[in-house]
């Protein structure tokens, strides 16, 4: 596996966390209510947002590098 491949799968599975993290935060909001488990949601699904745009970036700069 080269080093490019494993850091779009990295990055994949990065977002996949925050995306989980920040339902998890948002389900435990509309439970209980409060301000820090919704801006622990914002800031899941911000982080979450922030890896999908630095991934599409990072493929966009590596091109015309191979996976191999």
């Amino acid at each position: 596996m080269s080093l490019k491949a494993f850091h779009v799968l990295f990055v994949t599975l990065s977002t996949l966390l925050a995306v989980g993290f920040g339902l998890w935060s948002a389900e435990r909001f509309l439970e209980a209510g409060g301000a820090a488990p919704l801006a622990w949601a914002v800031a899941g699904f911000a982080a979450a947002a922030s890896l999908v745009t630095y991934g599409l970036w990072f493929l966009r700069k590596l091109r015309g590098v191979s996976y191999l």
